[in-house]
């Protein structure tokens, strides 16, 4: 198929810029809402006096199963990049499993023979939540359900804790009733427990290879054994809080043990199911388990020889993991095909955090350029501190780069992700998201000079929401949750907020008209509002465009 843009009647041609505010929403007008209360003049100034409508960017706007599903940097980053929306993860894996094709599947099948044959444990590890943006608990409690009933005898959890997709010190809400769970199917001819754990943002979940250290002691934990012993997930939990007073995705590792002995290390002939289906935080640990002997990221001590798969393909073009249970989606048409396609120069870029997002999410789960000739990606690394203690991240270097390559006359469609309301939005620190909203404000500033002085257009918009709601709010009284001495009760998940899209154009406005927003208009539409700004008619299999073209 020919991926080639046509152009349309106005003949007008200018680059055009999208800046996505990750996680930057919009919100009630209040105290916890970093957004409203931050220092924002530039765009204050933007949403005042250009045209502005508001985007879906959560549920079924971007492919996943129910509205009452808050959006991800995942997919909509997949929906900004590729005009349509695609079933996503979350939704394919609740169809595979009550179809049973996932159970009837070669690799179900291959994960089960194999403990069955051995005589040894399967293994799950994933995120330990209800939060459907990188796992969910049903998932997992379905399929120890299923490898019960397949014959299985010995199953070992391994539960990373979240606090960032759910409410910040909830684990116990998950782990109290899935304790409850595992004794209602244990008996005599079926062992299961919990054996390691910790929080998120402490052990395995490392992307974009950030922080490989993070995956050192997830292996260490979970394959290993090794670590800070107790007799239960919760007292591990009870116990941290006291000490350390961190939030779930902050707490330490810790492994379940009996008289001194890790209860479920990893060994020779056993089986692991990596649960989560979302593909970033999934790639490395399952580069630890298939890397073979040329893996040198660090010191695993000892690999054992066991059956691997995850939940889904993670990487499609390097095929990562080898064996997956569920087919991710075939994003098609992407914006970079057609961009490509006719010959146009791209220029994506953001710092680690969310240089995937621009590029791998953006091009539909791909890796790689659709054109080395055509294309620049630029990755500014990220600092590996906490977020909150430098919350204006890269967003200056990120902006420097933009502005030079603006002024370069070079690009023709540039792409950039702020990281800043997502990240530091997640710590649940109020103050220094309100900082992060203000240093990403001067920099947006910046940009939006050099967009004019090249004549050129912009898109600034969002992935999804998050510093707009940083308390966490009373569904009954609408108002925000307090704490003991009168702080609010931080949320530290994104938000079922819609996200702003504003059109910035000081060159060729009067050539299009900004149709009226009546709620219709999701992420997807972006990619076609960028390709009309360019001169060009959308492809016909994308949604639809923002503007109207004269």
């Amino acid at each position: 198929m020919e991926h080639k843009l046509t152009k349309h009647s106005s003949g007008a041609t200018r680059p055009v810029l999208t800046v996505v505010m990750d996680g930057v929403g919009i919100g009630r007008k209040c105290e916890s809402n970093a957004v409203y209360v931050a220092r924002t003049p530039n765009l204050d100034r933007i949403m005042r006096d250009y045209p502005t409508v508001t985007l879906k960017a959560h549920g079924t706007a971007v492919g996943l199963p129910t509205d009452d599903d808050m959006g991800n940097s995942e997919v909509g980053h997949n929906a900004l990049g590729s005009g349509q929306v695609f079933a996503q993860g979350a939704k394919l894996v609740t169809e595979s499993i009550e179809s049973g094709k996932m159970f009837a599947s070669g690799t179900w099948g291959w994960l089960t023979d194999g403990v069955r044959e051995s005589g040894g444990t399967l293994h799950f590890l994933g995120l330990f939540s209800d939060g459907n943006v990188h796992s969910h608990i049903d998932h997992l409690k379905a399929m120890i359900v299923r490898a019960k009933k397949d014959g299985v005898r010995r199953v070992r959890v391994h539960i990373l804790l979240d606090g960032r997709d759910v409410g910040e010190t909830s684990a116990l809400d998950y782990v109290l009733p899935f304790e409850d769970f595992l004794s209602s199917l244990r008996d005599g001819s079926f062992d299961v427990m919990i054996a390691s754990g910790g929080g998120r943002m402490k052990i395995t979940m490392d992307r974009y290879e950030a922080n490989w250290a993070m995956v050192k002691d997830g292996w260490a934990t979970h394959v290993l054994g090794e670590g800070r012993q107790f007799p239960s997930a919760e007292e591990a939990i009870r116990t941290y809080r006291d000490e350390l007073s961190v939030i779930d995705q902050d707490l330490p590792a810790f492994v379940i043990a009996r008289d001194g002995e890790p209860v479920g290390p990893v060994k020779d002939g056993d089986s692991v199911i990596f649960y989560n289906f979302r593909g970033d935080r999934s790639i490395e640990i399952c580069r630890a388990f298939e890397g073979g002997e040329n893996f040198d990221k660090f010191d695993r001590k000892r690999v054992p020889a066991v059956r691997f798969s995850g939940m889904l393909e993670y990487d499609g073009d390097l095929h990562i993991p080898s064996r997956y249970l569920v087919s991710p989606p075939e994003i098609t048409n992407t914006m970079g095909e057609y961009l490509t396609g006719t010959g146009l120069r791209i220029f994506a870029i953001s710092e680690t955090q969310k240089y995937g997002h621009v590029t791998y999410f953006w091009n539909g789960n791909r890796s790689g350029k659709f054109s080395d000739e055509l294309e620049e990606y630029v990755e500014i690394p990220s600092d590996v501190v906490p977020f909150e203690q430098r919350p204006w991240m890269k967003c200056a270097e990120i902006a420097d780069r933009v502005i030079e390559a603006l002024g370069s006359g070079k690009y023709d469609c540039l792409r950039v992700n702020f990281p800043n309301g997502d990240m530091v939005g997640h710590t649940g620190s109020l103050d220094a998201t309100v900082c992060a909203m203000e240093a990403l404000d001067l920099q947006l500033g910046r940009i939006l000079a050099a967009v004019d002085a090249v004549g050129g257009a912009a898109i600034v918009t969002a992935d999804h929401g998050n510093a707009d709601e940083m308390a966490e709010i009373d569904k009954k009284t609408g108002e925000e949750k307090r704490n003991a001495d009168g702080s609010f009760k931080a949320k530290t998940s994104h938000t079922l907020n819609r996200v702003p899209c504003v059109i910035y154009d000081n060159a060729h406005a009067v050539d299009y008209a900004v149709k009226e927003d009546r709620g219709q208009f999701g992420l997807s539409s972006v990619a076609a509002t960028t390709v009309n700004l360019m001169g060009y008619e959308k492809p016909p299999m994308w949604d639809e465009s923002i503007i109207e073209v004269k």
